[in-house]
Parts: structure tokens; C-alpha cells; sequence
């Protein structure tokens, strides 16, 4: 057994191949963990400025020796292949990123090549330093070999397009190092400990020991185990006195959780998975007294804790006060239904501060009102989702200590490029930016339910069975058609139009009765909204047409009530006043996939402005994929020159090559074109509920919502399903927001390996998922997901388009009152589940 530390310099360098055995799973990293690996290159790359040995630790990388050869050494790879194969992937994406960039001086790139990712000397696969998994192979292989379409469906494909575009993102025109940086930080800084064994009996004792499926303890049982071990026969009285009642106020996750908030306010940027670490070497250097005075002040942090889960007062629990004050009440409850966990650790500090004295219950309520103020103009004006967590974990730190803690807290969030919106920057937000798009689905209803309970109605409305309704919707019919088109302007269409204020928040309401409106003409729809209780809706009633002036008019008296309710920064954010959101368009434009594209008014509509200035500012940056980017007719627009002068393909031909038909008079096919809400869905910013692996929901709230939606013939044969899929040996998870959703989980026996093919929303559609699918073997085979999309296809009611095989279509929930159709689609469910490994199947 050889164990010792290495870089990826030292493991990809020389004459060695790296093979993943058939047996492994393929590919399988999703956004989530390559966020997580680029966030720390970045950091690493800047903590090499000032300290060039500083490092990454990557894990362990469990290696058996193979052949040794005329071609060199070969490993097997029994554990770490992700990581490995997501840094091949990532050397491939900065060679092309290296090519593209310093077209004289190709060295740079072919070194990156020859180096660390493929042996000139060789010939076929044998040449590849990473041999992938048979499955990940042609991906694999086509960004090796720059091949058309590298930035494939697959997995492997999208992380190569993810890392392309997040060299572009990060690349400042200012600074020549940063991607050489970002190299060095990658080869010479990401530090594994190889294990590599001759026997191979050894390596999969320690992959066994590595991949236990056995209950581990969690980093609070081990905190617990050590601060009792350390006060001996002064143990059970501090137990019984102290630790018991804390252990009966929280659940394990959130005792857990305690100790990471109480260290994260100091030390922001110390992750969950160090917990104990951390906290065991800040234990150990006191003695027995400072440790029974610390298991006292986790008691008391226990009981804030335990109030900030649940502020309602409880009087009907002697065991639980709940939060006495009304406002600091208030504003638990109101950050509690945001959803953001990441705000818990400054929360946690603000009752505290108050607990000991030095802060008043008045100034920690104007503080967390500064907090939400901060959070909702930040989906309005469109603030980027990345780099939120670390402001706000970052906020207790940094708080100013001779300042009352509320205008500390304010003062902080206004400094700095933090996209807290001034004034006039969330007006101009509200009447020109698509709100449907920012944040998550149950921010937006929140805001909207907000506003309306700003106008102080006497009587209590129930939100709970209210969706959000796009007054002019989004399909436009005859009569919509009509109505805007006496609104164009010169050289402007009915469809760009629409594009521009379908989404803004002057266009949208609440309503419980989102199915029965749909597309109805404004008539119809008057005479509904005239009966809500909802004032943001009934007002409504009070317009004879709705159109452009229409809306922006609604659009301005809203923003004047949202600057009125959510205070300003103290200070202009010169990132939110700036204007356009370009880095949002590139983005887009970047994430189009091959076989797909857009037009400028989709683009537009995305970020809030127009088709014209959006084609001039495509034609004037270099941005990848721009000739995926068409006019609104679906033809290339006159005014599109390749960035290379002496590039003479014609657009037309590379799209087509790509996958996108053409008709006659030179119009790209409609059902390729991706809409600003599909962008949106493929830069993870859409309106769309998010993918969480754990649902912790229950079935009660579903099934009320749908009853109380639906029709008894469309709940019947919604539950009917359900039962089938339960049949199947499928469980059924819930959703957590406002509408509860729920997910047709398949049987499985690899632990985190969760896959589901339907979402239900009891609003009454049917979510095919197949973003979701797309990164889970097999379906990630897109021939896979084709032949799944057909078979839904063949049922009546049922029509997806084949361009939607990377994004989450949905079908209508009253087809399951069909006795036909829903017996159709629990066949192609079965067809599904015949398709999963058969250790997915187990118990089925």
C-alpha cells in the first residue's frame, strides 16, 4: 500500500492512464457540486497571490496499479473518479477557453493538451490520460477532440459548457494573470492523498470502508460525545440539567446545526461538513469549568434557536415561550416563509445580542426588516443568486461594534457590490424586468402577497391556495393578439411586445382561480377579479383594457408601494446602478445548447430591455454560441459577422450541422427556439421550484390543495396514479412551498442516488422533469429521454415538443380523469422503472 499526497500536476503529468472501471457509475455532478469546485478554484487562485503554497485538499483518490508496460502505468480508479474526471473535464474547457483567447500563440493551449490530457505518442484511447467509464466515453472523447457540439446534453457535456462559461464570466479584460492563475491553483494547488495498492483485495476494504452504507454518526453526536467525555463523574448532572432539556427543544438536524451558526457568525466562511473539527480544537484548550459554561451557553442558544424555528407564541405550551415581542415576531415569521437557511447564523446573533442586553428588541426588528429589505429588492432589480450566502454569512462578522446593531446591519449590506437596489434602480426594475424570472417561485408570491397585505385590509385572506396569475397571458389567443397590436410601436412586432411585458411585475397577480382564467380575454377576467378578496387583484377590476399603458401604469404604483414597504441602502450599489445586466445575457447565450436558438427579443425580455440595443451588444462582445441568436422570424440576422474575419462558413450551415432545420425561405424551426422562461430554466434562474434531493413535506396539504383546485374526477384519477405508482414499488415525496408538489420517486438502492420522472402540482399541471433526468443514469442518455418523450407523446392530451429534452415541460392534470390515459400513462411509468439499474429496483 503506497498512501501519500500528490497534485494533479503530478498525476496527470508523464506516461500514466487513469482507467474508471465499467462497474463505476457514470458521471453524475450536477450544479450543485460544480459551483462548489469552482467557488474554491477561485478562492484558491486568489490565496496564491499572496501565499503560492497555499492548497486545496480534494479528498482521497484510491488507486489499483493496472499493467506496467512499453505505454507506461495504468491505475484502475476504484474511488475519487467524480472528481477526477470533473478536473479532466475542466482542463479540456481551459485549453479550448486558452485557444480561443491567444489565437498567435497556440503552445499554450497544445501544452495544456499534451501535458495533461491526451499522449501524442499514442495512439486510440490508449493516448488518454483519463479513460472514462463506457457510458461517459464518446462525450469524453468529443471534447478531447474539440469536436462539434462538445457542450452536449450529457453530463459530461454540460460540465464542459458549464466551466466554458465561467472562464468567460471570470476573465477580466484588466488583469493578464487570472486565468494562468486559475491554471496553477488547478494543477499545483487541488491536493489528493493516493492510496494505491498492488493487492487489490486491500483497495476495496478501503472502498468498502470509504462507501459504508451503515448509520455514521452525525458531527453533533460526536461534539456531544466529547464535551461528556471530557467532565467525567461531573457528566450527569450537566446532562440532566442542561443538555437534556436542549435535546428535547431541537431535532438532530438542528443541534447539529446549532454548532456551525454559533461558530459560522465569527467565522464565516467555515463549511458545515468542519463542524466538529472546528469546534473540537476550540474545546480542547479549555478546562472542565469553561466547558460546563459552554454547554450552559448552548442552552441558551438552544431555546433562540428553537424560537427562531417557531416565533409563534405558544400558550398552550409550558415547555415554549415562543418570541413575546409582536414586530421581532413578525419579522421571524416573514424570514422563516423566504426560505433562505443562510440568514440563520446573523438572526441567531441579533437574539442574542438582545438576550445579553446589548441590543433592544426595537433595533433587532428593524434589523431583520433591513435583512428582508435587502433579500426582496434583490430578486426585484434581478441581484445574481451566486455570492449571497457568503454576504449574509458573512454580515455577523462584520457588523461594526459602536454602532446600534440595526444600522450596523444596514451599513453593511450597503456597502460593497451586493445588488441591494436604490430606488430608482427597482423602479426601473418593476415596469421593464421580467420579475416572473427572478428568484424562486415562492419568493415572487411572497412579495406579491406582501404587497397586497401593505393595503391593510380588515378582512384575513387565505394565500395559501393563491398561484401566480399573468393577467395577459402566455399564450397569446386571437383577441390578446388584437389587443396589442393597436400598442406596437414603429419597427416593433406583437410577439416582442408581448415578450417585453408578459413577465414584469405589472402584469401579474394572485389568484386561487389561475386554471379557470387561463387564457381569457380581459372581459372574463374582469368579472373574476372584481369578486377576489385579494385587493391586488380586485383593483384590477377597475381597468377597461389591459395592454402596454396598462401595465406600466400598475408597474408604477406598485414600485412606489414596494420602496415604500422595503427600506433603501444607505449608500448606491454601483453593480445595481449600472444597468443593463449584460453578464446575465451572456450566460444565456452560452448555455444554449447545440440543436437550439434563441432570438434577441427573448434574450431582452430576460434581462429587462429591447431587441435593439440586445443585437447591437451581441454584434460588439464576443460571446460563444452568438450565432445560436436569430431574429424573431427564426432568420440569421443581416448584421451577423463571425468574430474571426476570416471565418467564411455561413451561419445557416453551422446551425443546421448542429440540428436545426431550415424551411425554404430560410426560418429556423419554431420548435427548436428556446423562450426567455426556457433560458431562464438553463442559467438556473427560472421561475421554477427547486430540485432538492430530500422532499419534507406531507401528503395532508397536497391533497387539500388539490381537492380544493381540482375537479372530483381529475382528484380521483390523481390519486388513482398515485396509488398505481405506490403499486409499482414507487414512494411519494411532498414539497415544501406554497403549493405543495408531489414527487413520483422511484425505488432505489444507492443511497443519494435519487430519480423521479413526474411532478404533480395541484394547480394542475404535470411536470415531466426532464432537466432533472438529464443528469441521472440512464437518462441521461438522450435517446433514452427521446424514447420516453415519445411514448408520453402517443397518449391523447399529451404533446411535448422533442427541443425539450434539457428542460421540464408539463402536460394538463385533468388527462388523469381519464380512465384510458391514465392507464396509458402508468404503462409508460412501468416502462420507466424497466429502464433503471437493477439495484435501483430492489424491493420493487
Amino acid at each position: 500500500m503506497d498512501v501519500q499526497e500528490t497534485h494533479i500536476r503530478q498525476i496527470l503529468e508523464g506516461a500514466k492512464q487513469y482507467q474508471v472501471p465499467l462497474y463505476q457509475r457514470p458521471y453524475s455532478w450536477q450544479s450543485k457540486q460544480l459551483d462548489r469546485l469552482w467557488e474554491d478554484i477561485v478562492k484558491l487562485s486568489e490565496d496564491r497571490r499572496t501565499d503560492p503554497s497555499a492548497s486545496h485538499f480534494m479528498g482521497s483518490l484510491v488507486l489499483a496499479l493496472g499493467q506496467v508496460g512499453p505505454n507506461g502505468l495504468e491505475f484502475l480508479v476504484v474511488d475519487g473518479q467524480q472528481r477526477l474526471t470533473t478536473i479532466s473535464i475542466f482542463l479540456c474547457a481551459l485549453r479550448d477557453y486558452v485557444r480561443d483567447h491567444n489565437p498567435g500563440q497556440p503552445m499554450l493551449s497544445d501544452q495544456i493538451h499534451e501535458q495533461y490530457i491526451a499522449d501524442r505518442y499514442k495512439q486510440g484511447d490508449d493516448r488518454l490520460k483519463l479513460l472514462p467509464t463506457q457510458a461517459d466515453r464518446d462525450p469524453y472523447r468529443s471534447i478531447v477532440e474539440r469536436a462539434s457540439g462538445a457542450d452536449s446534453k450529457t453530463g459530461v457535456g454540460t460540465a464542459y459548457g458549464y466551466f466554458r462559461r465561467q472562464l468567460e464570466l471570470t476573465d477580466d479584460p484588466d488583469d493578464p494573470n487570472d486565468i494562468q492563475r486559475i491554471q496553477d491553483a488547478v494543477l499545483d494547488g487541488l491536493a489528493f492523498v493516493s492510496i494505491t495498492a498492488k493487492d487489490s483485495d486491500n483497495v476495496y476494504r478501503i472502498f468498502e470502508s470509504l462507501n459504508n452504507t451503515g448509520m455514521r454518526l452525525t458531527q453533533g453526536d460526536l461534539l456531544r460525545n466529547y464535551l461528556f467525555m471530557r467532565l467525567g463523574t461531573r457528566g450527569h448532572e450537566m446532562y440532566t440539567t442542561w443538555w437534556l432539556p436542549l435535546q428535547r427543544r431541537l431535532s438532530p438536524a438542528d443541534l447539529e446545526q446549532l454548532f456551525w451558526l454559533d461558530a459560522v457568525a465569527e467565522y464565516p466562511t467555515l463549511k458545515q461538513s468542519d463542524i466538529y473539527t472546528f469546534q473540537h480544537a476550540r474545546l480542547e484548550k479549555l478546562d472542565n469549568d469553561a466547558i460546563i459554561a459552554e454547554i450552559k451557553r448552548y442552552a441558551g442558544l438552544s431555546e433562540l434557536l428553537a424560537n427562531m424555528r417557531n416565533p409563534e407564541v405558544a400558550a398552550d405550551d409550558p415547555e415554549r415561550e415562543g418570541e413575546l415581542d409582536e414586530q421581532v415576531r413578525k419579522r421571524l415569521l416573514r424570514l422563516r416563509a423566504w426560505g433562505t437557511t443562510t440568514v440563520d447564523p446573523l438572526l441567531l446573533r441579533l437574539l442574542s445580542l438582545r438576550q445579553k442586553g446589548t441590543a433592544t428588541s426595537e433595533q433587532i426588528a428593524r434589523a431583520m426588516s433591513a435583512i428582508e429589505s435587502f433579500l426582496v429588492r434583490r430578486v426585484i432589480v434581478g441581484g445574481p443568486g451566486a455570492g449571497i450566502n457568503r454576504v449574509l454569512l458573512a454580515t455577523s462578522s462584520e457588523l461594526r461594534a459602536d454602532l446600534p446593531v440595526d444600522v450596523a446591519v444596514l451599513q453593511y449590506l450597503s456597502s460593497g457590490r451586493k445588488y441591494f437596489g436604490t430606488d430608482d434602480r427597482v423602479r426601473a426594475a418593476i415596469l421593464n424586468e421580467p420579475f416572473y424570472l427572478r428568484g424562486r417561485k415562492n419568493q415572487q408570491k411572497l412579495i406579491l402577497q406582501w404587497l397586497d397585505e401593505s393595503f391593510g385590509s380588515k378582512e384575513g385572506v387565505n394565500f395559501d391556495k393563491a398561484t401566480i396569475e399573468h393577467v395577459l397571458p402566455q399564450t397569446l389567443t386571437p383577441a390578446w393578439r388584437r389587443q396589442l397590436e393597436a400598442d406596437i410601436r414603429a419597427g416593433e412586432s406583437v410577439e416582442e411586445l408581448h415578450e417585453s411585458i408578459l413577465h414584469t411585475l405589472g402584469n401579474l397577480t394572485l389568484t386561487a382561480y389561475n386554471s379557470e382564467l387561463s387564457n381569457g380575454d380581459f372581459v372574463n377576467k374582469r368579472i373574476e377579479f372584481a369578486k377576489s378578496g385579494i385587493r391586488l387583484t380586485n383593483q384590477l377590476a377597475q381597468s377597461a383594457d389591459w395592454g402596454r399603458d396598462e401595465i406600466a401604469a400598475r408597474g408604477k404604483r406598485l414600485a412606489d408601494i414596494a420602496i415604500s414597504i422595503w427600506m433603501a441602502p444607505l449608500t448606491p450599489d454601483k453593480a445595481v446602478d449600472s444597468g443593463v445586466q449584460w453578464s446575465t445575457a451572456h450566460k444565456a447565450i452560452m448555455a444554449i445548447p447545440a440543436g437550439n436558438w434563441t432570438t434577441y427579443g427573448d434574450l431582452a425580455a430576460l434581462i429587462g430591455t429591447h431587441a435593439v440595443p440586445m443585437g447591437q451588444h451581441v454584434a460588439a462582445v464576443r460571446i460563444p454560441n452568438a450565432w445560436r441568436v436569430l431574429q424573431s422570424a427564426g432568420t440569421i440576422s443581416p448584421g451577423f459577422r463571425w468574430y474571426d474575419p476570416s471565418d467564411e462558413r455561413l451561419p445557416q450551415d453551422v446551425l443546421e450541422a448542429e440540428g436545426v432545420p431550415f424551411d425554404v425561405r430560410g426560418r429556423a424551426d419554431e420548435s427548436r427556439r428556446l423562450h426567455a422562461v426556457d433560458l431562464a430554466q438553463l442559467i438556473g434562474e427560472g421561475a421554477v421550484e427547486d430540485e432538492t434531493e430530500e422532499q419534507y413535506g406531507s401528503e395532508l396539504p397536497f391533497v387539500e390543495q388539490l381537492s380544493s383546485r381540482q375537479t372530483p374526477t381529475t382528484v380521483h384519477g390523481t390519486m388513482e396514479l398515485m396509488n398505481e405508482w405506490r403499486r409499482m414499488g414507487g414512494t411519494l415525496e411532498y414539497g415544501t412551498n406554497d403549493e405543495v408538489s408531489c414527487f413520483l420517486i422511484a425505488p432505489s438502492a444507492q443511497p443519494g442516488m435519487t430519480i423521479w420522472p413526474l411532478v404533480i402540482y395541484p394547480s394542475g399541471s404535470v411536470e415531466v422533469v426532464f432537466q432533472h433526468l438529464s443528469r441521472r443514469a440512464p437518462f441521461d442518455s438522450l435517446l433514452l429521454r427521446e424514447e420516453f418523450r415519445g411514448l408520453l407523446s402517443e397518449i391523447r392530451g399529451i404533446d411535448i415538443d422533442p427541443n425539450r429534452l434539457s428542460l421540464r415541460p408539463s402536460f394538463s392534470l385533468e388527462l388523469l380523469g381519464g380512465i384510458e390515459e391514465r392507464r396509458r400513462l402508468a404503462v409508460v411509468l412501468a416502462w420507466f422503472l424497466a429502464q433503471l439499474p437493477s439495484a435501483q429496483l430492489a424491493g420493487a
